[in-house]
């Protein structure tokens, strides 16, 4: 016989009140371990909210949408008392409340903070709960981004440089000084990442007889586009025969306006003056606007220590156009959709902490399988559960 329906209805409410919080997942990838990496920067006493607790809480704000330290504050402070525990703060034995810093304590901290070791805690963070890779090479683009809104009246703005697997991931990030010293930070900015089977991308200042001997040494192949700022190199590639040598690949698209075609061509060298080199590669694009009718061609001259047949053309113009992801799925996003530049953060490490936390939201949106960012920042938003989940922060 059916159960009346006054005792179903306290039945439902009780299910309902055991489903307020998230259930563990126990294969989850918890962000807090990797925290513990991260020194802290305050004295010894007057330690009242774990470093872990406090850094979550704000990885898990930005990845609900909070751009500023307000915005910040404001989330931890609205959170319920679940989420709080979840993230790590105390909670009073006699009365169970959950204690959580005032602004002011969390500036404090974040000001003060390691950016170079909470890069690393994001970049293994993302590592560890990425996808297991497909056996075969991956890619890894290098690219730098100036922080504008850093831009103090005494202090120039803060640089930053990634390396960013071509899927969205960005791997490790480093503070420097000025443009001058983007060439010194190349190898700092790898040495924390497994480079064995990768392919490393990168604009032409990196075209160094150091890097290219670094990264063989790693075990990674590169990419590297040649310009005339290596003049014997570039003139020796530039005049190769390539009108006799055959079409590797080819591809013709039409969007934003106009129509594109990029040719590859390649070219087995058994010595080239650049460490472990054994193709030359050619990439000519026409673009055509259907708007005002111009038509531009470019060539661009490359090399690679992928041996003949180790990829496919196609592979290779993959490579080559997506290293200017790390412009459209990073650079461009943390413009766009997190404001960045127009941000007023700029005392201590803060540019280069949220640059980080950024970095790491954008990371853990697209490993979950969302392209925009902007709809997965508003999707965390509307529910408490989800940016914890998305952390490894419920269990």
């Amino acid at each position: 016989m059916p159960a009346p329906a006054s005792s179903l209805i306290p039945a439902a409410l009780d299910q309902l009140t055991r489903a307020s919080e998230p259930a563990p997942l126990s294969d989850a990838v918890g962000l807090s371990g990797f925290l513990d990496l991260v020194p802290d920067p305050r004295g010894v006493r007057g330690r009242r909210y774990p470093l872990p607790a406090l850094i979550a809480a704000t990885a898990a704000s930005v990845l609900a949408g909070a751009r500023s330290l307000t915005a910040i504050a404001e989330w931890i402070s609205d959170a319920p008392a679940w989420a709080c525990r979840a993230l790590g703060f105390p909670v009073d034995p006699l009365t169970g409340v959950v204690s959580v810093p005032h602004p002011h304590t969390l500036r404090r901290l974040l000001v003060q903070l390691d950016g170079d070791a909470l890069d690393r805690a994001i970049g293994a963070f993302l590592t560890a709960r990425a996808t297991p890779a497909r056996p075969g090479l991956r890619a890894i683009a290098v690219d730098g981004k100036a922080l504008r809104g850093s831009r103090t009246a005494t202090t120039a703005h803060v640089t930053v440089r990634a390396a960013m697997e071509h899927t969205g991931s960005v791997l490790a990030q480093r503070q420097i000084a000025d443009k001058s010293n983007e060439i010194p930070a190349f190898r700092p900015l790898l040495d924390t990442i497994n480079l064995t089977d990768t392919v490393i991308t990168a604009d032409a200042l990196h075209t160094q007889h150091a890097h290219g001997t670094y990264l063989r040494t790693r075990g990674a192949h590169h990419i590297a586009q040649v310009k005339a700022n290596h003049p014997t190199l570039f003139d020796r590639v530039r005049r190769l025969p390539w009108q006799d040598i055959a079409l590797d690949h080819y591809e013709r698209t039409t969007a934003h306006h106009r129509l594109e075609i990029r040719q590859l061509k390649s070219a087995a060298f058994a010595h080239l003056d650049y460490p472990d080199a054994r193709q030359a590669l050619q990439v000519v694009r026409w673009r055509k606007d259907f708007t005002s009718g111009k038509l531009t061609i470019e060539r661009v001259y490359l090399i690679t220590s992928l041996p003949p047949g180790t990829a496919s053309g196609a592979r290779l113009a993959a490579w080559i156009r997506g290293h200017w992801k790390i412009e459209n799925l990073l650079h461009h996003v943390r413009d766009r959709t997190f404001r960045e530049d127009d941000s007023k953060i700029r005392t201590g490490s803060l540019p280069r902490v949220m640059a980080g936390l950024r970095n790491l939201a954008i990371g853990v949106h697209r490993q979950d399988g969302r392209t925009n960012i902007a709809t997965a920042l508003r999707h965390a938003a509307r529910d408490w559960h989800r940016p914890l989940t998305a952390l490894g922060l419920t269990g």
